[in-house]
């Protein structure tokens, strides 16, 4: 995906998930979130896989770990999902593990939990 479609990608994201919190505003769990925002996205007929299964890797190979990231988007874009009063720093290295665990270089990280939503996007190049 090149970077005006990775942009647009985005922007759709951002779109929905502002709507999501108006309707819902914030307080409720982060998957009552995660599940609106894969269903509106997915009538936005874009490929969403939910809890997507990323392997973390040693040095020689291999698989040391794994972990879940909420929402895959077309393949391309990682989103992780957040319903907390405020992102940390956590959080932040959580996006840039999924995306080296994972090989891609886009990853959003959305938190639906306090009165303004919040966004951070993450480009990850080796």
């Amino acid at each position: 995906m090149n970077e005006s479609e990775i942009k647009a990608l985005c922007a759709i994201v951002r779109e929905t998930s502002f709507s999501i919190h108006r309707f819902f505003r914030h307080g409720h769990a982060e998957k009552v979130y995660e599940n609106s925002l894969r269903n509106r996205l997915k009538r936005s007929d874009l490929k969403v896989d939910q809890q997507v299964p990323l392997e973390v890797r040693d040095k020689d190979n291999t698989v040391v770990g794994e972990f879940f990231a909420d929402l895959l988007i077309e393949g391309e874009l990682i989103l992780e999902l957040k319903a907390v009063s405020q992102l940390c720093s956590e959080h932040t290295a959580q996006g840039l593990g999924y995306l080296r665990a994972a090989d891609l270089e886009h990853a959003m990280l959305i938190n639906f939990g306090s009165p303004k939503i919040e966004f951070k996007k993450f480009i990850w190049n080796q």
